[in-house]
């Protein structure tokens, strides 16, 4: 079986949480556990000191101006802005530890020795695009509240949202809670989140990224991303469709009227009008042309909703918190808008971090510029027009006026997107602003053991599609006499190899005075033992990190059946040989199930190697993953186990599920 190839170094970054809240489940359980899982198996692959996995607090932009005002009006709030989120930034680094969500580095792009970095990194960036020809200088509309007297941005304007099938009613400022772009005058029916009122349309100038120029590099780096078999699905499908030329739909009665006026609109290519059942459509060939399209639509009185396209991304604004755009042809006092900048801040928390480290300062080329690098970023879906349609080009943008999907050595690298599908609860979307309110993260711990949190989550297959969470204690319908559905996939490991590794232990301290018997281990445990390992790495690889729990789950229930078949057949017969050839084979397969389950349990899986009394560094390395237990001895035929006390587990239970 041909093993796939992994990269000497890696970055896995997990999507940025604003600082202007607590963690809900969605956060970790959604993104950051699967993220942590494939670090924790990355180290173990390539070696600790080749992985960084990283994350911060998103300091800036409209929802934390937002959420500070409400906290200062409504909740008397003493403190500044930084203190604000310095506040969230800590409760969420707090919540991410006790999951054993191992980041090597959880900044904040605002805050510490992180903001001044990201500060010099934004500069360089936008810098590097002016003088590649890349963006351009934009008179827009932007929407203005005459009452309190200031431009809103984000946030501080809702409506609903004008793409095409989308039923979100919470369009914000160019851009809808479900990730769809658009520019700021298609906003319908907008509202100033401040007071209230009709906000009126004022111009402004901003820098934009010229991301209509890109529909050609994007369609081959889609077409490249879809035969890779470590690309999700949802991700260049959801690309995909943001790659579509500028169209209007109209709705069916509007059809006389644009019949009348079809000569007044840019030239276009306009759909069967013969065969027309909800809407029609009329295609541009330019984003301006559109625009101009609309409005002339609008003031014929004809519906319409416009379809995903790519638009100019607006990468300035003028929010006072925000990080400083450089000053460029003039324009001053200018900041840049919160989403570009996450997508450049991984990059500098990994200079943030090295610098921490003490290594040198161009090392981060070694983790972002080097072909035989890679970095990893899990998202959720709704971001994925940010960090493959946005991400991507501005990235190639980097590095000249010609864009290529191939870079060359020391050219920043093109990342590989893991977007997972919603995490519902209890079947409905769940979001902070919404009516359905999530629980927090940290609340779950009241229930679950953060193992068996990690467990679930990992096998609900989001990378395939949305799934609900059910818990038991959390759901008002559930069947008091039905198993907690959370607890499925950790029963694996709190039930069933937990009753592996004691019997082994047990077993060893009974019989053989609580020595690890040395011998030769069964061919037959060899084999399945080794294509079970072939299989989960592939499995890794792909990032089909829900069957990583099936391929545990096959291995560690037969582990158990071989045990307590052979184990009962020795004592029956009273055969001390077969008796020592089991506990042989039954603590191969606990060193097997240990290091594959690493990424999931980390607690339960090295409290094991500590009572085994092995170095744990050598133990899970991938470097000696064929190797059996005796490969970690000093002495073979007398390595003596800790003992394992009556009625101790390695992986254990929450207090709460004792009766």
């Amino acid at each position: 079986m041909s093993r796939p190839n992994f990269p000497k170094k890696a970055v896995i970054t997990g999507g940025m949480p604003y600082g202007n809240k607590s963690l809900h489940f969605g956060h970790v359980g959604g993104m950051f556990i699967h993220a942590d899982v494939f670090a924790r198996f990355l180290r173990d692959r390539i070696g600790k000191d080749n992985v960084i996995f990283l994350s911060g607090t998103d300091c800036y932009g409209s929802p934390i101006v937002e959420g500070y005002r409400k906290k200062v009006e409504e909740e008397n709030f003493a403190g500044t802005i930084e203190d604000y989120v310095m506040e969230n930034h800590l409760d969420q680094k707090e919540t991410l530890e006790a999951y054993g969500i191992s980041l090597n580095f959880y900044g904040a792009s605002g805050l510490l020795d992180a903001k001044e970095i990201h500060q010099q990194e934004t500069y360089e960036f936008i810098q590097n695009l002016y003088d590649h020809g890349w963006l351009e200088k934009l008179v827009t509309k932007q929407f203005y509240d005459v009452k309190a007297g200031c431009f809103l941005n984000g946030r501080q304007v809702i409506g609903k949202c004008p793409i095409r099938n989308c039923q979100s009613e919470k369009g914000y400022a160019d851009e809808c809670d479900l990730g769809h772009q658009y520019m700021p005058e298609d906003l319908i029916n907008p509202r100033s989140t401040i007071t209230g009122e009709v906000p009126e349309m004022r111009d402004v100038v901003n820098w934009y990224f010229k991301l209509t120029d890109c529909y050609d590099i994007l369609e081959e780096y889609v077409n490249d991303i879809s035969s890779k078999p470590n690309v999700r699905k949802i991700v260049w499908e959801t690309m995909k469709e943001f790659l579509e030329r500028p169209i209007i739909y109209v709705r069916k009665e509007g059809i006389e009227t644009y019949k009348n006026i079809k000569d007044q609109l840019p030239k276009h290519l306009c759909s069967d009008l013969e065969n027309v059942k909800d809407s029609f459509t009329i295609e541009f060939k330019t984003l301006p042309e559109r625009e101009i399209a609309c409005e002339i639509l609008t003031k014929n009185a004809i519906r319409y909703r416009t379809g995903k396209t790519l638009v100019p991304l607006r990468l300035t604004g003028n929010i006072e918190w925000g990080v400083k755009a450089p000053s460029l042809e003039g324009e001053e006092g200018l900041t840049v808008w919160v989403w570009p900048e996450s997508l450049w801040a991984p990059i500098s928390f990994t200079k943030t971090y090295l610098k921490r480290m003490g290594k040198d300062a161009e090392e981060w080329k070694d983790y972002w510029c080097d072909p035989q690098s890679q970095v990893y970023q899990f998202i959720g879906q709704d971001n994925i027009y940010f960090y493959g349609i946005a991400q991507m080009p501005m990235f190639m943008a980097q590095e000249g006026e010609k864009l290529r999907i191939n870079p060359d050595k020391g050219q920043l690298q093109l990342t590989t997107l893991v977007a997972n599908h919603h995490v519902l609860f209890l079947d409905k979307k769940a979001s902070s602003s919404g009516e359905i309110k999530p629980p927090m993260a940290k609340d779950l711990l009241d229930y679950y053991t953060a193992e068996q949190l990690r467990a679930h989550f990992l096998g609900l297959a989001l990378a395939n599609k949305s799934v609900s969470f059910m818990p038991k204690p959390l759901n008002p319908a559930a069947n008091e006499n039905e198993q907690d559905p959370v607890l499925a996939q950790g029963n694996l490991f709190t039930n069933v190899l937990n009753r592996l590794v004691r019997s082994c232990f047990y077993a060893s301290q009974k019989y053989f005075d609580g020595v690890l018997p040395y011998g030769k281990v069964s061919e037959e445990i060899l084999e399945v033992s080794k294509k079970t390992i072939l299989e989960y790495e592939k499995v890794m690889y792909r990032f089909e990190l829900h069957q990583v729990h099936n391929v545990l789950d096959t291995y560690i229930r037969q582990a158990n059946k071989y045990w307590s078949r052979n184990n009962n057949l020795a004592n029956q017969n009273e055969d001390t040989q077969l008796k020592r050839q089991t506990l042989i084979d039954g603590f191969h397969m606990v060193r097997v199930a240990t290091v594959l389950s690493h990424p999931i349990c980390p607690e339960g899986t090295e409290k094991t190697v500590d009572y085994l009394g092995f170095d744990k560094e050598k133990f899970f390395s991938w470097d000696n993953i064929f190797e059996d237990n005796y490969f970690f001895m000093e002495d073979k035929e007398n390595h003596k186990i800790t003992e394992l006390k009556e009625k101790e587990d390695f992986y254990v239970k929450h207090p709460s599920q004792f009766k």
